[in-house]
């Protein structure tokens, strides 16, 4: 009981890093010795001192003979930071208790290889689920190179995210527009089109009572229609990235870099949702969240390029086959074919309903179809 008590606060220590440790994961430890705590840590930033060295400075020399409860295994290797692993071993702990393996080529496993060759017990698996699930864009971006992808948008109970006339402010309540920011905050990068950079001219910057971290800023827009006036262009609150399709004039590419926007023509005429997932992966963004019209969301689903949708679901009905839906593009024809997906959560914010809903796995749809 005392295991799991202990590894609960490990984990309380790293999801109070939320939205700061990209593209590293989210990493919390503590020292017990006699049951007592003597040193906390949780990992702060890329580049900084890992969870492990944090609880063990802290712990001293009464770490000598402890317990050591850490949410992800122990580092081996030489990176920005040199190896936990030596440091455990180095301050006599004799005992190591770590919730999951880390993914990583770098580590994966070679860090518990290297604590019981020391003579160190170690103990796999209290905690794997909940840590697993805090680092979810980690172990994603460490298996495909590309961005954990989450959808979201604020819709009226019939589905719809603007009028016919395109207003669309404000649909869902301040709770709910409080939790996007928080969200956003948790994110590498946001992205849009170039539509909604034209007709709403968001900053899509990250407004939390208490400030936060601006996303990366990406917008999808072929033919490099942008307006220079833009905010996204104009408030330098953080850096934007523009993917344009191969074929734009490329003397209008110097007006944005005066401004430092990043302007990257792909490799075809059109957008490419997999290339630009791609292109992300190369600049170490983790974690994408989609704040598009309903092209864009069509084509992250079309392309089976996301791994949760999340819906603001407002009680409200708008009407109108002209009105703006959460989803464009052509549809399917028959009900058979739709998109399979399952709810993992449902809660109340404010007057509102936030949904997450994830694809089904493989299995999953294998077992749907024998039913």
């Amino acid at each position: 009981m005392h295991d799991i008590e202990y590894m609960d606060l490990a984990l309380k220590m790293a999801q109070a890093t939320r939205g700061q440790t990209s593209p590293n994961p989210k990493v919390g430890a503590v020292v017990i010795k006699n049951g007592e705590v003597l040193g906390l840590g949780a990992h702060l930033r890329a580049g900084t001192p890992h969870a492990e060295v944090h609880a063990i400075n802290v712990a001293g020399e009464q770490a000598r003979g402890a317990d050591l409860y850490v949410t992800l295994e122990p580092c081996s290797h030489h990176g920005k930071t040199p190896p936990c692993a030596d440091l455990i071993i180095n301050s006599g702990i004799k005992r190591v208790i770590v919730a999951g393996l880390d993914p990583n080529p770098l580590v994966a496993g070679q860090g518990i290889a290297k604590l019981k060759e020391a003579g160190i017990e170690v103990e796999i698996g209290i905690g794997n689920e909940e840590a697993h699930a805090m680092n979810e864009p980690f172990f994603h971006f460490i298996k495909t190179k590309t961005p954990f992808v989450t959808i979201k948008a604020a819709v009226s109970l019939d589905g719809k995210t603007a009028a016919k006339t395109g207003d669309s402010k404000w649909i869902t309540s301040p709770e709910s527009r409080l939790d996007v920011h928080q969200l956003r905050h948790e994110h590498d990068a946001i992205l849009t089109g170039v539509n909604t950079i034209i007709h709403d001219n968001p900053h899509l910057t990250t407004r939390l009572p208490r400030g936060g971290r601006n996303p990366i800023r990406v917008v999808l827009d072929t033919y490099l229609r942008t307006p220079l006036e833009s905010n996204v262009i104009q408030d330098r609150a953080v850096n934007t990235i523009i993917f344009t399709g191969n074929e734009i004039d490329l003397e209008k590419v110097a007006n944005f870099r005066e401004f430092d926007v990043e302007v990257v023509p792909l490799s075809q005429p059109t957008i490419l949702i997999p290339e630009v997932l791609k292109e992300l992966g190369k600049r170490n963004i983790m974690s994408l969240l989609v704040e598009g019209g309903s092209e864009i969301h069509s084509s992250f689903i079309d392309n089976n390029a996301y791994q949760q949708i999340i819906l603001y679901v407002a009680p409200k009905i708008i009407g109108g086959v002209t009105a703006i839906p959460f989803i464009g593009g052509q549809g399917i024809e028959i009900v058979e074919h739709a998109k399979k997906l399952k709810f993992k959560s449902v809660q109340t914010i404010g007057c509102d309903l936030k949904i997450i809903a994830r694809p089904l796995e493989e299995e999953e749809l294998s077992c749907l179809r024998e039913s």
